[in-house]
């Protein structure tokens, strides 16, 4: 019947399908072995490269974070600065430095036309030497008339005469004294 005696049946069949030797056997092992090796290599590299982009992806998230500490290091230090720009004992010194005054109690007006409290001049004070940019880089001894913009007509470097006013007062308009205009309004 065939060559084998011992298969019977259905399995005889098939083993006349397929040649008798065992290089055929071999010769199918060797794409599936070719096929798994192709695969193992890919699923590393795969892995090489998956691992190389999340470490790449640290480094980014390490250094967004650095850049994220340092402007919130600076953040905070420019609000140490606004906070000390905004002191009231800062604000103080440097209205003095610009000629401002105290303004006094304020007086208000009653809807009837009355003046409700006693209004008062805010008190005098001296001039503000206002030195021009320019003669701040100037070398000594040289003539800054020219860029004077104090209107004293002083040298930046001499300061102006107290003892009578050179300028209009602060608050009052650049036409009038502050002796025809007796109630400055407080607050501007």
């Amino acid at each position: 019947m065939g060559r084998n005696p011992e298969l019977k049946g259905r399995a005889a069949r098939l083993a006349r399908l397929f040649p008798p030797g065992g290089a055929r056997g071999q010769a199918a092992r060797a794409p599936f072995v070719l096929l798994v090796v192709v695969l193992l290599g890919g699923g590393l590299i795969g892995l090489l490269l998956l691992n190389s982009a999340l470490s790449e992806g640290s480094f980014q998230l390490d250094d967004l974070k650095q850049e994220t500490k340092e402007l919130t290091d600076e953040e905070q230090a420019l609000q140490r600065d606004i906070d000390a720009y905004s002191a009231p004992r800062a604000l103080q010194r440097r209205a003095r430095e610009l000629g401002m005054v105290p303004g006094g109690d304020p007086a208000f007006l009653a809807p009837d036309g009355s003046v409700k409290g006693s209004p008062s001049p805010a008190p005098t004070a001296v001039t503000p030497l206002v030195v021009a940019p320019e003669a701040l880089t100037a070398p000594p001894g040289t003539d800054t008339l020219s860029t004077d913009t104090s209107g004293t007509g002083t040298s930046p470097g001499v300061a102006p005469s107290t003892t009578g006013p050179v300028g209009p007062a602060p608050g009052t308009a650049a036409g009038s004294t502050a002796a025809t205009d007796p109630t400055p309004t407080p607050g501007r």
